[in-house]
């Protein structure tokens, strides 16, 4: 039979065995997922390459088109104060005589139908302007 220090040696022996097959386990598969971790490293390198490729034709692509767009908007600019200037000189060449040819044609008519003995609407039909009431304006 063992004796009460060997005994006590056997149990450290074994727990020693057991303690050292744990962290070889641990080891080995901490080895693994080192491996693993470094295949997806690599792979995700691999795989950047090419998206930051078509990343940066997208953003030139994205700039030659905001340029594109840059440029209609000055156009669009450039046609609105065409529009304008076309329209201030026809309202000035159209608008003038046509105003003038307007209130003649009126005193036309008002004289025309002035003499056919149409009577002038008396005072008392059209409309009056109220006074305001004091003169300390909107309250």
């Amino acid at each position: 039979m063992l004796t009460g220090g060997q005994l006590a040696g056997l149990i450290v022996a074994v727990f020693w065995a057991v303690l050292v097959t744990f962290i070889a386990l641990t080891l080995l598969r901490l080895a693994r997922l080192l491996g693993e971790a470094s295949r997806v490293v690599q792979d995700l390198g691999d795989q950047a390459g090419p998206l930051l490729d078509d990343m940066t034709r997208t953003v030139k692509r994205a700039n030659e088109q905001l340029g594109r767009t840059d440029v209609i908007t000055k156009q669009v600019a450039g046609v609105t104060q065409n529009v304008s200037a076309v329209t201030t000189v026809m309202t000035s060449v159209v608008g003038g005589p046509l105003v003038k040819a307007a209130a003649f044609s009126y005193g036309v008519r008002k004289a025309l139908g002035g003499r056919d003995g149409d009577a002038r609407t008396p005072a008392s039909d059209r409309p009056q302007l109220q006074a305001r009431s004091s003169g300390r304006g909107r309250r």
